[in-house]
């Protein structure tokens, strides 16, 4: 495996995640066509890292694209957005596509994002060279956003959260979880963790979602999330984790009460969507007690996090709501 980015712990911080020193390690403008770049995911690949990123155009057309790194941290970003094949379908039109997440299953990487087609649904593809990819039929009905893999079969099926959402910048949002035989056909849909009250938790009143592929650890799936405040300047995205249960993932065993990283600095604070901090991927070594989170900050770059794996899973459990 490659070694993930890493950076030690600044000694004034008192955080269980911290900001990389360099951040944001993608700017907005890293392709020519480019008006923004965030919300992106990144995997171990060959003797370096692949990823798919969102770059919105300057025309704001949403699309996504390959890119290559030796250390997960300068990239080489293509040029031109990735063109689909048919894959289990002949099926793929696509309006749109962005937040991607990318997951390898026991032969090849699969793609997941949020699809135009008739409205937001969850597209999937796989690859397995990031060179040529391969379209399948959508997951659900619109509407739906932030559709995320799980690395492994669970009792035979593989498995996927997601957040049924409506046509527009949806004002409410719960995270779901559902099976599919075959990457094709997907039901047995069920809810697995709704928005806080706004009294026990006010960061995550409004909605939430999945983020980055989530680790299977001995406490459970570490699930990174974001979740959202309506404030009275607009919505306000940090990111928390949750801990469901390794063979019933709809069970949540723990959750943060307090957020791990919420928008700060500038970068997160100011752009084109201010006060955005949206986890979308992460790099885990568990041997050396490693978490390497990346995340679009304020809908325009993209920055990095890092933190000690078992610190993240003790600090969830001593947190929990």
């Amino acid at each position: 495996m490659s070694t993930i980015p890493w950076q030690d712990k600044p000694e004034n911080c008192n955080d269980v995640i911290w900001r990389y020193s360099n951040n944001p390690i993608i700017d907005r403008y890293a392709i020519p066509s480019s008006n923004s770049i965030f919300n992106s995911a990144v995997v171990p690949f060959g003797d370096g890292f692949a990823g798919v990123f969102r770059c919105d155009n300057k025309a704001v057309q949403m699309n996504i694209f390959a890119g290559f790194s030796k250390d997960g941290i300068n990239w080489d970003i293509n040029h031109e957005p990735i063109q689909m094949k048919a894959g289990n379908t002949e099926m793929i039109e696509s309006a749109y596509k962005y937040d991607p997440r990318v997951v390898f299953i026991e032969d090849r990487y699969w793609i997941t994002w949020c699809n135009g087609y008739n409205g937001p649904t969850i597209g999937i593809g796989y690859t397995f060279d990031f060179v040529e990819f391969f379209q399948c039929e959508n997951a659900y009905l619109p509407f739906n956003r932030n559709g995320v893999l799980f690395p492994q079969k669970i009792n035979g099926k593989y498995a996927m959260l997601s957040r049924p959402s409506d046509n527009g910048h949806t004002p409410f949002g719960d995270i779901w979880i559902s099976y599919s035989p075959d990457m094709k056909y997907w039901g047995e849909h069920r809810l697995v963790m709704k928005p806080t009250p706004f009294e026990d938790s006010a960061w995550q009143c409004t909605k939430i979602g999945a983020g980055p592929i989530p680790i299977l650890t001995d406490e459970g799936w570490l699930m990174l999330y974001h979740g959202v405040i309506n404030t009275c300047n607009g919505f306000r995205y940090a990111m928390g984790v949750a801990i469901l249960d390794t063979e019933k993932p709809d069970t949540v065993k723990y959750r943060t009460q307090p957020y791990l990283l919420g928008p700060a600095v500038d970068y997160e604070q100011t752009g084109d969507v201010p006060n955005v901090v949206f986890p979308c991927a992460a790099l885990h070594d568990t041997e050396a007690d490693k978490l390497a989170v990346y995340y679009g900050a304020a809908d325009t770059v993209v920055a990095m996090a890092f933190g000690k794996l078992s610190e993240v899973i003790q600090f969830t459990k001593d947190n929990s709501l």
